[in-house]
Order: structure tokens, then sequence, then C-alpha cells
């Protein structure tokens, strides 16, 4: 029998279970993840993160992500800002901007003083390969926008990778948009080898979005970082949202701060919150 101190944590609704994997010695393999991942028999959460010790000198700290299925994953933007957060308030550092590295490189997030976390996300990337996403024998890679088919309907999307694949689709209104079918589809659809998540955005205007995001290995949850981000640029290379300044993404949890112009990193702010603390044994 092992016992496991965690913290419960979310990012506008995005929930998450956090582990000090420095101060504990914890195994993800060896652990029941979907079990405490189980909002009626268990914990309960979207993610489960992992502070790790890093594995080079040049970054403070390890951030490893673990879907409510159990798979891991290599970005998650709202568990980022719980990271730092986490990180900051159990005294594993005094800095209130952390190098962290992940399973697709190095982010830097920051703890703001009005409590609110910044994290610079990095470039996006779009070509194919890079998503992953294999686009129709027809299409030119470089197109921003690529045709997927769900059953006879032809659905036009945005692919980003910000350090997670995300397929992006234009939508005239979020409370109407078939966020369970098509998300469900698009996920584990064919041309995404390693699935994908999908985001609905409605444009508000040139500085606002609503948004709503069908996670893979999650199903919809009430805001996505990652998510945000593919959107807000998916939008201002479109030329529907405004390059270089403050996006608002409105989810279902709240609101989150995106900027992007072409050829920069993109910048994410929003709130963190500490729900509760616990230890179990398993």
């Amino acid at each position: 029998m092992k016992t496991l101190k965690f913290t419960k944590m979310h990012g506008l609704g995005n929930d998450f279970m956090v582990i000090d994997g420095i101060g504990q010695s914890f195994d993800p393999t060896d652990a029941p993840l979907t079990q405490w991942a189980d909002r009626h028999k268990g914990i309960g959460f979207d993610q489960l993160l992992l502070v790790e010790k890093p594995q080079s000198d040049a970054v403070d700290f390890r951030y490893r992500i673990f879907n409510a299925d159990g798979s891991e994953v290599e970005q998650c933007g709202n568990g980022a800002r719980c990271f730092v957060r986490f990180v900051v308030d159990k005294g594993l550092t005094d800095k209130h901007e952390i190098v962290v590295e992940t399973a697709k490189g190095i982010i830097v997030p920051r703890l703001t003083e009005k409590g609110l976390v910044t994290v610079n996300m990095g470039k996006p990337r779009f070509r194919p390969s890079e998503i992953p996403f294999t686009p129709a024998s027809d299409e030119v890679e470089d197109d921003v926008t690529h045709i997927v088919l769900i059953g006879l309907e032809s659905v036009p999307v945005s692919c980003v990778n910000m350090g997670n694949p995300h397929a992006v689709i234009m939508v005239d209104d979020v409370e109407t948009a078939p966020v369970e079918h098509w998300g469900e589809a698009i996920e584990s659809h064919e041309q995404f080898p390693e699935r994908v998540n999908v985001g609905f955005m409605q444009v508000v205007d040139k500085q606002h979005i609503r948004l709503r995001v069908y996670e893979r290995g999650v199903g919809e949850t009430q805001a996505c970082g990652t998510g945000a981000c593919a959107a807000v640029v998916a939008g201002v290379r479109l030329d529907l949202l405004e390059a270089g300044v403050p996006v608002r993404a409105s989810l279902p949890g709240g609101d989150l701060y995106i900027t992007w112009q072409e050829g920069t990193d993109v910048m994410m702010t929003g709130p963190v919150e500490t729900v509760f603390e616990g230890e179990l044994q398993y």
C-alpha cells in the first residue's frame, strides 16, 4: 500500500489532480489514474499533472500531463498555469517565473502580482507533419484550412500544434455547434494519427471569441488553454482576429487572454485556483 499527497486545482473549471513527484516517490504507470479521474468514485479531474525534477540544468522543472483515460499528452495550457502556482505555493521554488520542460519543448510560465499566470506557450506549428495530420491528396500543404469528411459532411478545419494537436472549426454560434458529434468524430479521425483536440470557435469581434473544446481522451471541458491559443492563432491567420493584441477567449469556465502575431510566441494569461489538498492510499 502506498500513500500519496495531492492537490486539486482548476483553471477556469478545467480541473487537475497535481502531484509533487520531487518530494515524494510516484510512478504514474503503477497508479490507477482512470479510477482517480472518475467523478463519482474517485477524485475527478480532466488531467493529472506531475511535477518532476528537470532532466537538464537549464530548466527548473519537468512537467508531465496525463488525461482522464490514462494517456500521457504533450502539453496543457491551463495545467501550465496551475503548475507554476503549485510549485510556488508548495515552496518548490522562490521564483515567480520558471522554465519548465515538457514533452514538446520548453515553456516559461510567470505568476503575476495580481495572481494571474502568464505562460509563453512558444510558437505555433502548422505543417501537416507537425500536427500530425494527413491532408486530402488534392489539398495544398500550406492551406490555412483543410477539409475533414464526417460521413457526407465536409468540415473545414484549421490545424495548429500548440505542443499538442488542435483542429479549429469556425461556427456561427457555439451554443448550437455539434460539439459532441463532430468532436468525437474528428478526435479519432483517420486523418489525425495521434488523435486531436477539436475547438469550436465563434468570432464575436476582432478581439473577442467564444470557444468550446472537445479534448482528446477527455471529452468537452470547461476550458482548454492550448485550445484557446490554437483558436486565436487560427483566427489571426484567417484575418478574423486582430494580431499582436490580447484577444479575449470566452470558454464555458471563464475568460483567457491570448496574444499572437505571425513569427512570435503565443502568450496566454488567465486565473488559477486551488480547490483542496488530499491524501490517498493505493
